[in-house]
């Protein structure tokens, strides 16, 4: 990814929750969701297991990148699934395209 910022959305195995998140390092950030999931059942990501990779968006700076990140997170889910199938029409797992 050449933006150094990256707005990121995951869902669990049955495609039922969404988490929208920010970082600067995405295969970092994956790799702790995935740990969460297995190990911090404390966390969002980690209690309903949110680790697949099923959309994201690079950003230049941090400040839009948070700026998009809360936008998303205002959505409707129809309206992020609507984005999703844009990028990902099949809501295909990303995490192997990004690690």
């Amino acid at each position: 990814m050449l933006n150094r910022y990256c707005v990121y959305i995951l869902t669990n195995v049955t495609k039922t929750t969404l988490y929208i998140g920010v970082t600067n390092d995405i295969q970092k950030r994956l790799s702790q969701h995935y740990f969460d999931s297995k190990n911090a059942k404390e966390s969002f990501a980690g209690k309903y297991n949110c680790y697949y990779l099923i959309y994201y968006e690079g950003f230049e700076s941090i400040e839009t990148a948070i700026q998009r990140e809360k936008e998303l997170k205002k959505w409707r889910r129809e309206k992020k699934e609507k984005l999703i199938f844009s990028f990902n029409p099949q809501w295909k797992f990303l995490n192997n395209e990004i690690i």
